[in-house]
């Protein structure tokens, strides 16, 4: 395989959603996967309704997510490409202009339908005469330009769906030039795929019917070069079975980022949902690209379910070592030489990572704890082995205690984590017990 260029092309008109990073992070992992890159190029020629805001938010929430793009290109940069594109189309006989109004073209669609006819445009525009295109130039009509399609079945090798076609004799000639002079999705994407050589395009399989398209407009424009590889994937959609929208805030990346989940876990799920893989934990986007392979998408719709993120989460900071998260805990003020040891302690009882702060409390600060049996508690404070402590210091301690009073499990252990930590369960206390340290733990038990 040659270095594989692959894009990600979000439209900047809202913040992304779980079902927009997963053709995101499919990119960027078979970018990694085969040592390619990665293009972010943001489809902005909607003027009204793109805004740099937007743009900034998702170059945010795909940082985030571990995504740094190779290359970052704006279409409304890149007219002249899409210029120039149009002249030779239109020079080729490819492209032509067409008057109706959108009132007159549904008028038509719907008598075709009651004649039984496929309500594909009719190419009427193809047969007007000069005095016709005359006089909707005089009542101040202007045209929107359509892309000539060949009437051939157009084929290719999905690397997920497997061969694939499309009758493009089906379809109507689409739209690619506005009334106004703007571009719809189809030119400036498949310009912009040519000039950046772009060499797979992996996207959702609502783009399989654009492909036909996309396709014959590559042949039209670069000839000489073999066309992308395509591959599309299966759609994330709700546990209900709904499609996902950035409109209404579906499941937004930055929503899952403010709920505290892990991005690690985020991409894990959005990745491995609706795939022959086992969802699982990973330490980095670099573990989940090993085992990446687009042959194992599935083809139904993948469900997700965003209450699995609280498991996964859970997992994946189990999994990081303190240089994994070394500059997140000094965030929370977990300095020192007590910081790796405490990680290593409680990185197995974390919901999210904030709930570390918590237990830096218990270990470096004041907690309000209820006490148990007091005559237990100065029982178990006599017989406090003296430091320095180790990982072996607990249970020569409780061994200890246990032998004096006879009182074992529950009995034994409850009281003792109740008041050197307030809480009900956590971490190992063989672990959490020398780094709270000989004179918090003698004031817990109330000396």
């Amino acid at each position: 395989m040659t270095t594989p260029i692959v894009r990600f092309a979000p439209s900047p008109t809202g913040r992304i959603h779980i079902g927009n990073a997963r053709p995101a992070l499919f990119n960027h992992l078979f970018a990694a996967a085969h040592h390619g890159r990665f293009v972010l190029r943001f489809d902005d020629t909607d003027l009204a309704r793109s805004t740099a805001a937007f743009a900034q938010e998702i170059e945010i929430d795909l940082a985030w997510l571990g995504i740094r793009p190779d290359l970052v290109v704006r279409q409304s940069e890149r007219g002249s490409l899409y210029a120039e594109a149009v002249a030779r189309l239109r020079e080729a006989g490819r492209l032509y202009p067409c008057w109706e109004t959108a009132e007159e073209l549904e008028k038509r669609r719907k008598l075709q339908q009651a004649r039984g006819l496929p309500p594909i445009y009719d190419r009427a525009a193809l047969r007007l005469l000069p005095q016709d295109r005359a006089r909707f130039e005089a009542e101040g009509r202007r045209p929107h330009w359509r892309f000539r399609l060949e009437p051939k079945t157009v084929g290719w090798t999905d690397l997920i769906r497997g061969a694939a076609h499309i009758d493009c004799a089906s379809l109507s000639d689409p739209v690619l030039i506005r009334e106004d002079g703007t571009y719809l999705y189809t030119l400036p994407s498949v310009v912009d795929d040519i000039d950046l050589c772009v060499t797979h395009i992996i996207r959702g399989e609502d783009h399989v019917t654009n492909t036909g398209v996309q396709l014959q407009l590559f042949e039209a424009l670069a000839a000489d070069r073999p066309p992308p590889i395509f591959a599309h994937h299966n759609l994330l959609v709700s546990v209900e079975g709904e499609g996902l929208s950035k409109r209404t805030g579906s499941l937004s990346i930055s929503s899952l980022r403010e709920e505290g989940y892990e991005a690690l876990a985020v991409a894990a799920l959005a990745t491995l949902t609706g795939s022959s893989e086992a969802v699982r934990a990973v330490r980095s986007l670099d573990d989940l690209a090993r085992g990446f392979d687009l042959a194992h998408v599935s083809r139904n719709p993948a469900r997700f379910d965003p209450h699995d993120l609280e498991g996964l989460t859970h997992r994946t900071l189990a999994l990081f070592d303190f240089e994994d998260v070394r500059e997140r805990l000094a965030a929370l003020d977990v300095v020192g030489f007590k910081a790796e040891p405490f990680w290593r302690a409680v990185r197995g009882n974390l919901t999210r990572f904030e709930d570390a702060r918590d237990w830096w409390r218990v270990v470096e600060g004041e907690i309000e704890a209820p006490r148990e049996d007091a005559d237990f508690l100065r029982e178990a404070a006599a017989l406090l082995p003296a430091e320095p402590w180790d990982a072996e210091s607990w249970g020569v301690w409780t061994h200890a205690l246990k032998a004096k009073t006879g009182r074992k499990g529950r009995a034994l252990f409850h009281p003792l984590r109740l008041a050197l930590t307030g809480a009900e369960k956590g971490p190992e206390l063989a672990a959490l017990l020398p780094l709270i340290g000989h004179a918090r733990v003698l004031a817990r038990l109330g000396l």
